[in-house]
């Protein structure tokens, strides 16, 4: 069985600065953060990295959180900018140093291998999948917008999404 995101009242709770709070609440989101990010990001590694990150400044700005409900948007949203930004440090190989650490030109290779097996994975995608992907997720623009902007509704681009992501995933696999 699933298990169900912490309630609102640990999530209140934590917010006051209750330290016990903050670790169940941390704890408690754990997993549906890592799933999300693993649907998201472009790799395990950097899904992994986008989950942490954001349990990170969960644990660091739960207090200004402005409604206990909107914690499971609140995380997503963190996850998916995180996800994002790590594509587009890819993509543009701004990943040369990293933590004050010099990326090695085999390692800086590799990651432009990479970024090169995604782009060309998100260019194999229908042109309708494509539009809704990089609208999305690369560019940043919210669901809303994207529906808008391509005479869809949120339904239709929801799914045209999911089915991107799915496709690029599999594309992706070794």
């Amino acid at each position: 069985m699933e298990s169900e995101w912490p309630r609102e009242s640990l999530v209140a709770a934590a917010q006051g600065g209750d330290a016990d709070a903050i670790a169940a609440l941390v704890s408690g989101s754990h997993p549906h953060v890592q799933r999300f990010a693993r649907s998201l990001c472009a790799s395990p590694e950097d899904a992994e990295d986008s989950a942490q990150e954001a349990l990170i400044i969960l644990y660091r700005k739960i207090g200004t959180l402005r409604a206990t409900g909107a914690l499971v948007s609140w995380m997503f949203r963190i996850v998916r900018n995180e996800c994002l930004r790590r594509a587009r440090r890819a993509v543009r190989g701004d990943d040369l140093a990293v933590s004050g650490a010099v990326v090695s030109a085999e390692d800086d290779a590799l990651e432009r291998l990479e970024a090169r097996r995604v782009a060309a994975a998100i260019a194999e995608l229908p042109a309708d999948q494509r539009r809704v992907l990089i609208m999305r997720d690369i560019q940043g623009h919210p669901g809303r917008v994207v529906a808008d902007a391509l005479g869809l509704s949120t339904a239709a681009m929801k799914s045209r999404l999911h089915r991107a992501r799915a496709t690029v995933r599999q594309l992706l696999l070794p």
